[in-house]
């Protein structure tokens, strides 16, 4: 039976047409990122400026993009970040506000994820 369940699921994922949407994007000047500590519970919000770092716990973090939808500036931000943790490169790519768990830093101790773009 599990086979089967299997077998189906993966017949239905490989039939579902793959479509590409092309979105214009603008950059930002700023962004917010918010950042888990696991052990303490702590959340902190940080506002950075495209090239700055910003030091929380033992980890820091630097904003190097920003960017959203043209026509939609509230929505999907989108946030190029490199996150040391005790001067060791632990994360250093994209970050998607939608979709947190798309390319996600991988950490015992420390979440980080994109909030949105600050255009004003």
């Amino acid at each position: 039976m599990r086979r089967f369940l299997t077998s189906i699921i993966v017949g239905a994922v490989a039939a579902a047409p793959v479509t590409a949407q092309v979105v214009d994007a603008a950059s930002a000047n700023a962004g917010e990122v918010r950042v888990l500590d696991k052990l303490t519970g702590e959340v902190t919000d940080i506002t950075l400026q495209v090239g700055e770092t910003w030091a929380v716990g033992y980890l820091k973090v630097t904003l190097s993009a920003c960017r959203y939808p043209t026509g939609n500036p509230n929505g999907d931000a989108f946030l190029a970040l490199d996150v040391l943790y005790q001067d060791s490169p632990t994360f250093a790519g994209w970050m998607l506000a939608s979709s947190p768990a798309l390319n996600a830093m991988d950490h015992p101790r420390y979440d980080v994820w994109a909030l949105r773009c600050i255009t004003s």
